[in-house]
C-alpha cells in the first residue's frame, strides 16, 4: 500500500506584537550594524582630527558605512516579507533620520541658542532648497506606491494627503528660490544665497504675506503665520513620521498577521487586506 507523505501547512512569517520595533531590528544584520556604526564614528573623528573634516563630514561617513547592512537588511525585508513591507521598513528609517536632523536643527536654536545660520542639523549641506524639495517629492511617492501596493488605512490617507501638502510647501519655496537666484544673478549677486525663505507657512510666509486674500485673523494666526522656518519645518516632519508610524503599525498589524497556519505571503496578504480593510 503506497505511503501518502503529508505536509504540515507553513505559517505565514509573524512580525509579532510590535510589528515597528521588530520590522526596525537588524536582526541577524546586527552584528553589522554596530560595525558599520563603529567604523563610521572612528573614520569621522579621525577625519576631523587629522584632516580638519567638519563635524557633517563624520555624520556622512557614519551613514556611508551604515548602507552597506542597511540594504542588506532591506533585502532580507522583501525576501522575508515582501516588497510592501520593505518600502514601509525603508521610509520608517530614512523619513526617521530626516525628523531627528530637523529635531537637531530645533534644538540647535531653541535649547543650545544657536544662530538660525548655525542651527543646520547634523548634516548641514544637506539643508538645501533643492535636498529638500527632492526628498519630500521621493517621500510622496513611496507612500503612493504603498498604497497603491496595499497600505489603505485611514492614517495611510492622512498620511498622503500630508505629504502631497509637505511637498506643496517644498516646490513653493525652490521655485521661490530659483526666482530669487535668478534675480540677484541678472544683478551680477553671486555672493549672496537664496537659501532659507519661507514658505505657506510661518513668519513671511504666503499666508501671512496675503491678509487680503486669506482675511486678517488667518494671516495672523498664531504659528501658522508666525512661527520661524525652523518651527514649521520640525512640525511638518514630525506630523509626517507620527503619521508614518500609525499607518505602518496598522498595516504590519495585518498584513503580517498569521491567518490559522495558512499558506501565504505578506506580499499576497497586504493586496487582500486591503481590499477588506479601509480603516
Amino acid at each position: 500500500m503506497a505511503h501518502t507523505q503529508t505536509t504540515a501547512p507553513r505559517k505565514r512569517a509573524s512580525i509579532g506584537d510590535w510589528p515597528l520595533i521588530a520590522l526596525l531590528n537588524p536582526r541577524e544584520h546586527t552584528p553589522w550594524v554596530i560595525l558599520a556604526v563603529l567604523t563610521g564614528i572612528v573614520a569621522g573623528s579621525l577625519g576631523m582630527q587629522w584632516l580638519g573634516w567638519p563635524f557633517w563630514s563624520a555624520v556622512a561617513a557614519v551613514i556611508v558605512f551604515m548602507l552597506v547592512p542597511s540594504i542588506a537588511k532591506w533585502r532580507s525585508d522583501q525576501q522575508k516579507y515582501g516588497e510592501a513591507v520593505m518600502g514601509v521598513s525603508f521610509l520608517l528609517v530614512t523619513q526617521g533620520f530626516h525628523t531627528i536632523e530637523h529635531l537637531a536643527q530645533w534644538v540647535q536654536y531653541h535649547i543650545l541658542s544657536w544662530d538660525k545660520r548655525a542651527a543646520v542639523g547634523l548634516l548641514s549641506p544637506a539643508n538645501s532648497e533643492w535636498v529638500h524639495f527632492v526628498w519630500n517629492s521621493i517621500v510622496l511617492v513611496v507612500v503612493a506606491l504603498l498604497i497603491w501596493r496595499g497600505m489603505r488605512n485611514v492614517w495611510a490617507w492622512l498620511l498622503l494627503l500630508w505629504a502631497m501638502a509637505h511637498t506643496a510647501e517644498h516646490t513653493y519655496m525652490f521655485v521661490r528660490y530659483l526666482q530669487v537666484l535668478d534675480n540677484l544673478q541678472a544683478l551680477g549677486i553671486t555672493d549672496v544665497t537664496a537659501q532659507g525663505m519661507p514658505g505657506f507657512f510661518g513668519r513671511d510666509g504666503w499666508l501671512a504675506r496675503n491678509a487680503e486674500l486669506c482675511g486678517p485673523l488667518l494671516a495672523s494666526f498664531p504659528g501658522l503665520a508666525t512661527a520661524n522656518r525652523i518651527d514649521v519645518h520640525f512640525w511638518w516632519n514630525a506630523g509626517e513620521a507620527a503619521l508614518l508610524g500609525l499607518a505602518a503599525h496598522r498595516f504590519l498589524s495585518l498584513a503580517l498577521k498569521p491567518v490559522g497556519g495558512s499558506v501565504g505571503t505578506a506580499a499576497t496578504s497586504s493586496t487582500s487586506l486591503s481590499e477588506k480593510d479601509s480603516l
